[in-house]
């Protein structure tokens, strides 16, 4: 299957084939080239509670705000938490986590919403991006899933919300971002038992031994299986090979050690798009 993710310019991807159908839809993920910040967060940081200067990380975001033409007041952030609360937005919120950290959206790992003219930003360094959209229905979403909120299952939670909103399984495609592969990611026994406590015993398991003790984790195919057994279609599934942490046009905060930038996955429909101004 052909990588969603296709590189535009040296600062971020888009998921090419999701705009071809609707080109109202902007739909990607950033790198870590074409912007100011310093080291270690060199260059196109786009993270503000990662320690850098809060100037170059606005700076950096006003650069790909005007890249890819959505106004940086129509941005949405939130304060990730490795958790699984998901946030429909509306007008109400644009501009909150757009150009400072202290008025994002509190407790937030999942945004959704039904309204054009707002740019869903979440933040990654190895964590999996997870983008979803209906289009019969005129909705879309991203989550962030690193293990905590991959084996809260944040990506069937999301689900669940729009099949009770009425979207069918079958009006739901998601496609799964860059992030760590599972030959980067090590993992010890505390995570693999809640692995295997998410996952039904008869589904296979995305995770092989390296040495007692030490796990090689494969976050991606993991959403996947949850996606798959909350119904999603497996054609609907879409996954990207990049790794963020092999692919040094990424930050990783495994290969960097903790201290590094953030890469923002983002979506949005731009003025006169396809996005309604539906019931939640």
């Amino acid at each position: 299957m052909m990588e969603p993710f296709q590189l535009v310019n040296e600062s971020y991807y888009l998921i090419k084939d999701w705009q071809i159908k609707d080109p109202s839809l902007v739909a990607g993920f950033t790198t870590r080239f074409g912007g100011v910040s310093g080291k270690p967060f060199d260059e196109l940081n786009m993270g503000f509670h990662v320690g850098d200067q809060v100037e170059d990380v606005r700076i950096n975001r006003k650069r790909l705000a005007n890249s890819i033409s959505f106004p940086i007041d129509e941005w949405i952030g939130a304060e990730q938490t490795h958790k699984h609360h998901i946030q429909y937005v509306t007008s109400l919120h644009k501009g909150r986590g757009a150009l400072q950290y202290e008025d994002s959206l509190l407790d937030t790992d999942g945004l959704y919403t039904d309204e054009s003219n707002l740019f869903l930003t979440l933040c990654y360094a190895d964590c999996v991006p997870i983008y979803f959209l209906s289009f019969e229905k005129k909705k879309i979403g991203i989550v962030h899933a690193g293990w905590k909120g991959t084996v809260l299952g944040i990506a069937a939670e999301l689900v669940k919300i729009w099949k009770n909103l009425g979207i069918h399984e079958d009006e739901i495609h998601v496609v799964i971002g860059p992030s760590i592969c599972g030959n980067c990611y090590i993992v010890d026994d505390r995570v693999i038992n809640q692995v295997k406590k998410r996952l039904s015993p008869s589904q296979e398991l995305p995770f092989t031994m390296k040495e007692t003790g030490q796990y090689y984790l494969d976050l991606k195919r993991m959403n996947e299986l949850i996606l798959r057994e909350a119904g999603i279609p497996k054609l609907q599934i879409r996954t990207s090979k990049l790794c963020t942490s092999c692919d040094h046009r990424f930050f990783s905060h495994r290969r960097d050690h903790g201290k590094t930038g953030r890469m923002i996955g983002f979506i949005g429909w731009k003025e006169n798009g396809n996005g309604g101004k539906g019931s939640k």
